[in-house]
């Protein structure tokens, strides 16, 4: 009997693959679910293209207590997260807000000024994936304004 790799036939075959499929691990019990898959950042404006440089990929575990707000800041390069537990509120300085919840992915803002809050009773933990260059810092914090 003739050994034909399973690559060739799949190749072979008229229906196409799926990428989420997991390449059979479904059989396997494996499971897949996008959490993101985004153009747009949370504000709804386009993603920017991707710096020059040579790419450098941080994941951070940011954990914030209840009823703390972060300082303003920006993020100069493309970022997005996954809420692992509580409720974030996000903020920009024209009053937007959107809040996102335990489970829930953000595609972060980009180069705009905005501020966070763990909102409710629970602290929030989340996990945050930067897709920068060596060199180049994944967030930016802004100096205080002035009070009148």
């Amino acid at each position: 009997m003739r050994f034909v790799p399973l690559a060739l036939l799949l190749s072979l075959s008229p229906l196409p693959l799926i990428a989420h499929e997991g390449h059979g691990a479904a059989a396997l019990g494996v499971t897949v679910e996008e959490l993101a898959n985004a153009s747009q950042q949370w504000d709804g404006q386009p993603l920017p293209d991707y710096p020059r440089g040579q790419p450098q990929v941080k994941v951070l575990r940011i954990g914030i207590p209840s009823g703390v707000v972060l300082p303003w800041h920006t993020h100069p390069v493309i970022n997005a997260a996954v809420i692992l537990r509580g409720t974030l509120a996000l903020n920009l300085k024209d009053g937007t807000t959107k809040v996102f919840q335990t489970g829930e992915a953000i595609v972060e803002v980009i180069d705009t000024v905005h501020t966070g809050q763990a909102i409710g009773a629970e602290d929030v933990e989340v996990v945050v994936f930067y897709a920068g260059v060596e060199g180049m810092p994944t967030t930016v914090l802004q100096k205080p304004v002035a009070k009148p």
